[in-house]
């Protein structure tokens, strides 16, 4: 149930019964750096315990989500600040039988590459602070050929009903994912689903399903 509500700036973040806030970007008038530093100011009020609840709550339901279950290969990531946390989610893939490849930035209309891993030890820290795996000399990125079939799981901080996503700012998925040929999956808390669509681009791409806490459900 619905209960209180604030704004921040061009955002009105909705309170729900629980704990949490909801964002409500005022239709598509709002601004992608208004519903991100809303969005950044609400996660600094959450506990740590809060989180990690949550983010176990979403490994749970990814595991049982069909493109999880189909998929071979899964594009993970390492999270950056509040980004979902994804060291569980990564661990369970490789006990499922699952390959799994991290992102390196490198920029560019590629933006990124993924590189199998089969630890998440030794990282370092690359482009915007994201830990990223080392690359042995010789051994290629995965191929668009090699990511048919595969899932990528998409960071963000705000999205919407469609799949559309506010993240940090840099541009790197929404290049990727231009060209990626598998099932684009958004890991959210339910805090940071946009109850109104969000600002969008033409260059930026919607993921087609989101997990969260509270749902999996398909966007397109």
């Amino acid at each position: 149930m619905i209960y209180n509500s604030f704004a921040s700036g061009e955002v009105e973040f909705t309170k729900m019964t629980g704990g949490g806030y909801v964002a409500s970007s005022y239709g598509e008038d709002a601004s992608k750096d208004a519903l991100r530093n809303g969005y950044l100011s609400v996660m600094a009020g959450t506990s740590s315990a809060f989180r990690k609840r949550i983010d176990a709550e979403i490994a749970l339901h990814l595991r049982a989500c069909p493109a999880y279950r189909k998929a071979d290969v899964v594009l993970a990531y390492v999270a950056y600040r509040d980004e979902i946390d994804t060291r569980a989610i990564i661990e369970r893939a490789w006990s499922d039988g699952k390959k799994v490849a991290l992102p390196r930035c490198v920029g560019g209309p590629r933006s990124l590459e993924f590189y199998p891993v089969t630890s998440l030890d030794g990282l370092v820290m690359g482009a915007r602070g994201v830990l990223e795996p080392v690359v042995d000399e010789g051994v290629p990125p995965l191929a668009v050929v090699d990511m048919l079939g595969s899932i990528c799981l998409v960071p963000g901080l705000v999205f919407d009903g469609k799949g559309y996503r506010v993240g940090y700012g840099a541009g790197y998925y929404d290049n990727f994912l231009s060209f990626y040929p598998g099932t684009k999956v958004g890991l959210a808390r339910s805090i940071q689903i946009s109850g109104n669509p969000l600002p969008h681009e033409e260059h930026d791409v919607p993921v087609d399903v989101i997990v969260s806490d509270g749902a999996v459900w398909m966007c397109r």
